[in-house]
């Protein structure tokens, strides 16, 4: 098989370009309006959130938490090296694992509720027998049911496909697919340049989203295990996405202190959240504040932002104004989410807690 000459590397290049802004083009001519525009005529929704219950226990930095789909069981990963699930009601602890690495990252809940999986800077995703976690604190590390073992570089996010499949997203730039029964890695997707931050499912399409610090969302195939689509518009690393509840569109949050709304059908943003009052005009750039975690309420309608200066931020999705602003937590907020019956939202901090929010 004959090389190609450095022209027709060259002339390649230039039509993969043409290609891109072409496409670029038609994206923007579809974009007849925004989703504030279009939602002019709708009134602001009004919220008030109440601080139910403040999870304590840890003594790190908490980096992650999940709910069950049983909207009563709370999963929180720090930097302890310490998995608890939480009783969400009482704030009762109903299973901890001690890791064997404490530079954990990502934490979720098997669709049953079965099983958990964590991952970190030990670029293994480890996947825990609920039932056979202790209830007390012990020195001695747990023992996972498997560890998959596979990525090059750190695991930034994981998610269960099924109870017997996962996801996994990593700062080696890559996604993988794998068989848990078998701990075997099954499918790799890749296209992104830059670590891989966050991962969501769209079940109903049997596709995936992921962001990643090179600034872009895209969307994958799950079972032909390609990239279907690439949508940019952050000016800076994107930290995390969640999907909407129909899964036709994803939010997410980004350093450059906005969360951003891409609908799925048109390919690309179709709404900002930004506020100038968030920015700190004494901070420097390694300082700033920006947006950690997003999730949004069962309905859609709000979309809940974790920030850098300890806050969350409550959003109309709709109208692209800030509707409430939930204080509490003394360091940075690093992961939230609202429970499947949208009855309460959770959120982790730096400062070793978890607060529950209705």
């Amino acid at each position: 098989i004959s090389t190609p000459s450095k022209m027709e590397a060259e002339q390649a290049l230039r039509e993969a370009e043409q290609i891109t802004a072409s496409i670029a083009n038609a994206r923007k001519q579809m974009c007849d309006t925004n989703l504030q525009e279009a939602s002019a005529d709708i009134e602001t929704v009004e919220v008030k959130y109440k601080l139910r219950r403040t999870l304590k226990g840890h003594t790190g930095k908490i980096y992650s938490m999940a709910w069950c789909n049983d909207s009563e069981r709370v999963l929180s990963a720090s930097q302890d090296g310490k998995l608890i699930i939480w009783d969400a009601r009482d704030g009762e602890k109903l299973g901890v694992a001690l890791l064997k690495s404490n530079w954990v990252m990502t934490s979720a809940f098997s669709p049953s509720g079965t099983f958990v999986a964590s991952g970190g800077l030990d670029n293994i995703c480890s996947i825990w027998d609920v039932d056979k976690l202790k209830i007390d604190d012990s020195d001695e590390p747990s023992q996972p049911a498997k560890e998959l073992n596979g990525h090059a570089g750190f695991l930034s996010s994981c998610r269960f496909v099924d109870d017997k499949t996962i996801l996994t997203s990593s700062g080696d730039t890559t996604i993988a697919l794998w068989d848990i029964e078998r701990g075997q890695k099954v499918g790799e997707f890749l296209g992104h340049s830059g670590d891989v931050t966050s991962i969501g499912l769209l079940k109903s399409k049997n596709a995936f989203v992921s962001c990643s610090v090179d600034s872009t969302v895209k969307v994958w195939d799950l079972r032909e295990r390609y990239c279907k689509t690439t949508m940019s518009g952050h000016e800076g690393d994107v930290n995390n996405l969640t999907v909407f509840p129909n899964e036709e569109a994803v939010a997410t949050a980004g350093d450059d202190l906005t969360c951003r709304l891409f609908d799925l059908r048109a390919d690309q943003e179709i709404a900002i959240y930004y506020d100038d009052a968030l920015v700190n005009p004494d901070a420097d750039k390694a300082t700033q504040n920006g947006v950690s975690s997003v999730a949004f309420s069962a309905s859609g309608r709000l979309l809940f932002g974790g920030y850098y200066d300890n806050m969350i931020q409550v959003w109309d999705t709709l109208k692209c104004v800030r509707v409430a602003c939930l204080a509490g937590h003394d360091q940075r907020v690093a992961s939230l989410g609202v429970s499947a019956n949208g009855q309460a939202l959770c959120t982790a901090s730096w400062d070793a807690t978890l607060r529950v929010w209705n």
